[in-house]
């Protein structure tokens, strides 16, 4: 087990290299203050304004001018290729959540090894934030107040059934799949929606207007 190097006792910050824009991390910043950068994502981080609390990863894309102007004690070096950047700061991260900024919306595959790590760390509460869409693992039974029509879509990444109230197509009696059935673009039929799992592998995407509302769903 990876000994932690950044400790909250509320959540953390998260910065990748992917589609992200400074007012996006000002956002998660101002729910979740410490700030770990991802390797290279540091210098995304100063280039903002914000200095990074840690930076972790096996520095393959670290940029010369950020290692000039962190102080050295914030560096964390993993330089192990059996995990990603993302899977190196959620191990060493003890905080009740994470917000990552800037982990969708550019390479798929990268975006993909951390959609599959979101399931793998199903014990870690983790809120992906994009520029169109924000993600969430249903690891546990969620209620959300939306507004009708808002779109909630699900993808699973492995096989799992469930059920919900308050979606304009109910998911229960279904078998998704990554390789069959999944529920991309539903719909809140209602202002509250539910929905509750049988087991993990189930991805939530919600349109970013809908980040509070999935705050106050999750207790965060």
């Amino acid at each position: 087990m990876a000994i932690p190097v950044m400790k909250s006792a509320s959540g953390v910050t998260v910065l990748g290299s992917g589609n992200a824009t400074p007012a996006l991390l000002s956002q998660a910043l101002t729910q979740a203050k410490p700030l770990v950068a991802a390797d290279g994502a540091a210098q995304n981080a100063l280039d903002w304004g914000h200095m990074p609390d840690a930076v972790i990863g096996d520095f393959d894309s670290l940029d010369n001018k950020a290692r000039a102007l962190i102080p050295s004690e914030r560096f964390y070096h993993f330089p192990e290729q059996d995990s990603t950047d993302f899977e190196k700061c959620l191990t060493r991260i003890d905080a009740p959540y994470v917000l990552g900024v800037g982990f969708m919306g550019a390479r798929v595959d990268h975006e993909l090894a951390v959609l599959s790590a979101m399931v793998r760390f199903a014990d870690r509460q983790i809120v992906l934030l994009g520029t169109h869409d924000i993600c969430v693992h249903l690891s546990s039974p969620l209620t959300l107040t939306l507004p009708v029509g808002c779109r909630v879509s699900l993808f699973p990444m492995a096989p799992v059934t469930g059920r919900s109230t308050g979606l304009k197509w109910p998911i229960e009696g279904i078998d998704f799949a990554p390789d069959g059935r999944v529920g991309t673009s539903n719909e809140a039929s209602d202002t509250q929606v539910h929905i509750e799992m049988d087991g993990a592998g189930m991805l939530l995407f919600l349109p970013p207007e809908a980040l509070d509302a999935l705050f106050a769903g999750l207790g965060i």
